[in-house]
């Protein structure tokens, strides 16, 4: 085949398409397999980059499958989309804009209809507004809020987005067999007959492609080195040798090259990434090199431990960070950084099933992190990056959108409300000078009002949260024309679990006291009647 690429070596280009094999294929099969489905349809590509070795792999192939293409036969966009949490491992960060900065830099020159994007979770549902803010635990396997909100969301949206303005969208991924079996089962079962995609799994009008479903990594790394690998026989067997047969090595067809990525798989210990995620069955990229610095799912992120021990010692303060919010889902330890009251405003007690029937125990599980811990962590977030700032690293930690949706969630949380406003103190403490904090007509108090009915509610038997929670309802109501509602509101608030943990469960142990006492009743009354009934039906046959 011909590539229309203009490069002075062109030829070798041309040589490794035409004479490299990919499990058992040619690459130029591949390429014409690629082209074929572009052009077979006008539905928009969208193609899922995460930086990693596979989404650069398929991004390779469809960018040599479009330069091998006559410019009227670019017909439809590719749109190229990544998606950041916000909590990217910061190298990885550098990369993924590097290159996608590249690769629209490159489509450009080469008259490729190809575009780049990165899409962000929503400002209330990032990381540190859920965790800090709301007070959500870090994600573990049990518990992954995560992946949902900063992942599944943003890219969805972008491809509804697509869908809405084009009516059907081609989503194309890096999805290999080998690298998940899981995967690669939930994508052959919406496997549409006689194509080569599958229905998306859950959003109508997106379908998924996968051109390099069957290879395997060292095929993934020999289009992104362009190089020669040879089987040689060793004292140890057979062995696979990298040949520098060309003198293109690791260039990429949109320019720079593929070393820097390279490297970073060498330098960690993990040779997974993250990919991109589009619905559920995406596997989890909490043991991968290209995930995110906080992930907790996995006991030890071994991946940026071997980043700093291989140089980017940096990142210790990052590792340290991570470690202690991993601490704090140590299940012995959970009391000491976590409410015994959900944001419901009540204490989840755990059931045991017996004889069919759940029945609550004295164990319950615990709700959000304390504020106290939270504004601590916060606390240290901020100094990291400031003292990642006073040796050139200016990566910003938390954003000051997200700062504002979790002082908003302190004011406003169902069991702690922060009365005080103490985030734009911290924040101020740290680096010595103010953002633009907005009135947030939410906070009803000062921190004088809140001594106040600090020391003024125990000598009544209630709690200062209680109280305050009730001035809050009524503020929020007064000057309205009906206040429809307002008992039950006052009831519901009334109602919880305000109390110290053994409190609660001396209160819960007499309640169901008493209604094992009730039942006992019931039962007693019902069989008295029964009794009663046979006697009449006795009466009634004589």
């Amino acid at each position: 085949m011909k590539l229309n690429y203009q490069h002075d070596l062109e030829e070798e280009y041309i040589d490794f398409v035409e004479n490299e094999m990919f499990s058992g294929r040619f690459l130029s099969e591949y390429i014409a397999d690629t082209q074929r489905v572009y052009m077979s349809d006008n539905r928009p590509w969208v193609i899922g980059y995460s930086g990693g070795k596979d989404s650069s792999a398929v991004m390779v192939l469809v960018y040599l499958a479009l330069l091998g293409l006559k410019p009227e036969q670019r017909h439809k966009p590719v749109f190229v989309v990544a998606s950041d949490t916000l909590v990217e491992t910061p190298i990885v960060v550098n990369h993924v804009n590097n290159s996608l900065e590249a690769i629209e830099k490159g489509a450009k020159r080469d008259n490729l209809p190809i575009t780049s994007y990165k899409v962000v979770p929503k400002t209330n549902e990032t990381f540190w507004a859920n965790l800090l803010g709301k007070g959500y635990p870090a994600p573990t396997r049990s518990f992954r809020w995560c992946t949902e909100r900063m992942k599944i969301d943003p890219v969805s949206t972008f491809i509804t987005d697509k869908v809405s303005q084009y009516d059907e969208v081609i989503v194309v991924l890096g999805s290999r067999s080998q690298e998940s079996a899981s995967r690669a089962q939930v994508i052959a079962k919406h496997k549409i007959d006689g194509s080569a995609l599958a229905k998306h799994t859950t959003l109508s009008n997106a379908f998924i492609y996968t051109p390099i479903d069957t290879w395997h990594v060292d095929d993934v790394w020999k289009i992104l080195r362009l190089c020669h690998l040879k089987s040689e026989e060793t004292a140890y067997g057979i062995k696979n040798k990298w040949s520098d047969k060309y003198d293109l090595e690791w260039e990429n067809p949109w320019g720079g090259k593929n070393l820097v990525l390279w490297n970073l798989y060498k330098e960690s210990s993990g040779q997974g990434e993250c990919p991109m995620v589009i619905d559920e069955t995406t596997p989890s990229c909490g043991n991968s090199r290209f995930g995110c610095w906080t992930c907790t799912v996995v006991t030890k992120d071994r991946a940026m431990e071997s980043l700093i021990d291989n140089g980017e010692t940096w990142m210790k303060p990052l590792l340290d960070l991570r470690n202690k919010l991993a601490a704090t889902t140590v299940i012995e330890d959970k009391g000491l950084y976590r409410s015994h009251i959900r944001r419901d405003g009540r204490m989840a007690f755990k059931t045991l099933t017996i004889d069919g029937k759940k029945e609550m125990t004295e164990g319950y599980t615990y709700g959000p992190y304390l504020l106290s811990f939270r504004q601590q962590f916060l606390r240290e977030l901020l100094e990291t990056q400031k003292q990642l700032a006073t040796i050139n690293k200016e990566y910003e930690l938390i954003t000051v959108p997200e700062l504002h949706a979790v002082r908003h969630e302190w004011l406003n949380d169902p069991n702690e409300p922060d009365w005080e406003d103490t985030l734009p103190k911290i924040f101020f403490d740290v680096f010595g000078f103010h953002l633009d904090w907005s009135v947030d007509d939410t906070n009803q108090f000062s921190h004088e009002e809140a001594k106040l009915i600090n020391e003024i509610s125990p000598r009544h038997g209630v709690t200062p949260q209680m109280v305050k929670k009730l001035i809050d309802l009524e503020t929020s109501m007064s000057g309205l024309s009906r206040r429809t509602g307002i008992f039950k509101k006052i009831g519901k608030i009334i109602q919880q679990d305000w109390e110290s943990p053994d409190e609660i469960i001396e209160k819960h142990l007499e309640s169901r006291q008493n209604q094992m006492r009730q039942s006992k009743e019931v039962t007693s009354i019902a069989d008295e009647l029964e009794q009663l009934n046979r006697l009449i039906a006795q009466e009634e046959s004589k």
